[in-house]
């Protein structure tokens, strides 16, 4: 058994790929990685067959001890102290640990966090952030504790929201962010000097699970909100409106700067090549990628060649279900 500081990860998305693989690699000088949990292989594409998850393969190309659980508990918490285990890391690993777990290294739990704490506690801070209009969110490096992220935080890192960000680019960019957040802190971890400091829970905000509903349009909001609402919610759950009895999928949209209209919300501007420009609560609306139900997601100049939206055309839809709670639920 190496003499090197033993840790174990926690993970089961893709997110958590880049700082496993700075673990067992670039850091493999300063820590052993004794194993990695993920979630058990579930089945998946047509044939449903039996496949890991992204983050359970990587382990699995890096030759690192794999464990998969259905439910972590007393087992797992054994097998961490048979191995000596110090320290243990997590990001999106889907099971709420109990304390028998917890309790098991010396050294604790430290958990990536995809906010910027004390905001956006809860199961969909990436999306919920791009949703909400941020122009900035992060990764924040957190003690786990049996409240809901909840822990003393010791250190974040930051990234920008562009305008044209998706959910999808987020995750990449905070997927990225957590390689330098823990290289920075890592030495201090391993030392047991890291120094955690209390989140303001004044300042608390919470995002739930997603659900399909989600994805409604309200084109009386304005057309900053709704560029949001498509852009941080792609690509799940997708956002949708109706023409007609018709459901229309939507992804990437803009605001068309300097514009304005007094037409009633949700109607047609224009079609064309580079989208579908609609009238909002406030300002303009340019859809640049649709879907109609049963085709694929096209450039609006496709899109357009086999569905007509002349001006005019009223797009319609419902209240938007709030994403951020002041509370968790």
């Amino acid at each position: 058994m190496s003499s090197l500081p033993r840790v174990a990860f926690m993970g089961s998305d893709a997110i958590a790929v880049p700082v496993l693989k700075y673990l067992a690699v670039e850091a493999a000088d300063k820590v052993a990685v004794a194993g990695v949990f993920s979630q058990p292989d579930r089945p998946k594409g047509r044939g449903k067959k039996l496949q890991p998850n992204p983050l359970a393969a990587a382990a699995q190309e890096l030759g690192l001890p794999l464990l998969q659980p259905e439910k972590p508990g007393a087992a797992e918490a054994e097998w961490l102290e048979a191995q000596g285990v110090e320290l243990v890391l997590v990001m999106a690993y889907g099971h709420i640990l109990r304390k028998r777990l917890l309790a098991a290294p010396a050294l604790g739990y430290v958990n990536f966090h995809a906010s910027l704490l004390p905001k956006y506690r809860g199961a969909s801070p990436v999306e919920s952030a791009v949703a909400s209009g941020e122009a900035e969110t992060g990764v924040s490096l957190m003690r786990i504790v049996p409240k809901m992220d909840a822990g003393p935080v010791l250190d974040m890192e930051a990234v920008t929201i562009d305008p044209l960000d998706t959910g999808a680019s987020v995750r990449e960019k905070l997927s990225a962010a957590t390689v330098p957040l823990l290289a920075r802190n890592l030495d201090a971890l391993l030392a047991g000097t890291a120094d955690f400091k209390d989140q303001d829970e004044a300042a608390a905000t919470y995002c739930r699970k997603l659900e399909k509903a989600d994805g409604q349009l309200d084109f009386t909001a304005s057309a900053a909100a709704l560029a949001a609402r498509i852009n941080g919610l792609d690509p799940w759950p997708g956002c949708f409106c109706e023409v007609g009895e018709t459901r229309i999928k939507v992804r990437q949209a803009l605001v068309l700067d300097g514009a304005a209209s007094s037409n009633a919300p949700g109607e047609v501007l224009a079609a064309s090549k580079d989208g579908v420009d609609v009238a909002t609560g406030e300002g303009v609306l340019r859809i640049t990628e649709l879907q109609r139900p049963g085709g694929k997601m096209h450039p609006a100049r496709d899109f357009l060649s086999g569905f007509d939206l002349p001006a005019g055309t009223r797009l319609s839809g419902d209240e938007m279900r709030p994403l951020i709670l002041q509370g968790p639920r």
